[in-house]
């Protein structure tokens, strides 16, 4: 492929949790609540838009506006083990006036899984021409009332789309959304049962992963640090271990955990 992708990463908010969450090891529980401040730290929220050829696509939608406002009951318990914040200019609606581009204009908002952080935002971005979720991912969230808020994409049509077996990921299958490879939707569950990471393929087969909630840091996969909310650990200890993998390739440009710490606002092009 000669034209170019250009990813943009932008922070969409920030979430106050305990040290737990991202490293499961620095606390009896995993989650570690109860703790008190001093156990806590706060980590960026973060989505992404791809300008590709073929379309535009949001990965997540980070928190809604109405989180400035105090209104964080519509995140449910959710809200008091992540503490969310939105600073000004932060919204992912902020985000597209910056690059000039309409809900409208984006193609596709893929929501790698639907924890409240990732889809808190998708009401404002209702008008996009398509919303899409793994099969099993939107099953588990029908299926669920403590852990995701179906609130947040009440009267939505999110489409699933299935995984199918291409070898990629650590499950060996993902979903391939233009059908030419450069971007595949990977299965990586363990956070949860239907959590996607995205394999994005430029020029000379250089690629970016976006590996979603797969791990929070580089921690997670150089001193396999296990986070601390998951639904499978067998699951999540295959995911970590792909993640390592595709690092140590050669054309590896990037793998970008959504809440790592250390990952600036940036936009990459392969």
């Amino acid at each position: 492929m000669t034209d170019k992708i250009k990813i943009h990463i932008w922070h969409t908010g920030m979430v106050l949790v305990d040290t737990a969450v991202p490293f499961r090891h620095t606390a009896a529980w995993s989650m570690g609540l109860g703790r008190g401040r001093k156990h806590k730290i706060l980590l960026p929220v973060s989505s992404y838009l791809i300008q590709h050829p073929k379309g535009n696509i949001l990965i997540d939608t980070g928190w809604s506006e109405v989180v400035r406002d105090g209104q964080t009951r519509q995140l449910g318990l959710t809200r008091l083990a992540s503490k969310p914040s939105l600073p000004a200019n932060w919204s992912v609606k902020e985000h597209l006036r910056r690059v000039n581009m309409n809900v409208a204009d984006i193609d596709f908002v893929l929501l790698t899984h639907l924890d409240t952080d990732h889809v808190s935002g998708l009401l404002d971005v209702k008008n996009a021409r398509s919303i899409i979720t793994s099969n099993v991912e939107l099953v588990a969230a029908q299926k669920s009332s403590l852990r995701y808020r179906k609130t947040l994409w009440k009267g939505l049509n999110i489409q699933p789309f299935q995984y199918q077996v291409s070898g990629i990921g650590p499950l060996g299958k993902s979903y391939d959304l233009f059908n030419d490879g450069t971007v595949q939707i990977a299965a990586t569950p363990g956070h949860t049962a239907g959590l996607s990471s995205v394999l994005v393929t430029g020029s000379n087969d250089n690629f970016v992963l976006l590996a979603s909630d797969v791990g929070y840091d580089e921690k997670n996969i150089n001193e396999n640090f296990l986070p601390g909310i998951l639904t499978n650990l067998e699951e999540e200890m295959n995911s970590l271990s792909w993640v390592r993998e595709m690092s140590n390739l050669p054309n590896c440009q990037g793998i970008i955990f959504n809440h790592d710490i250390k990952i600036v606002e940036q936009e990459m092009i392969i």
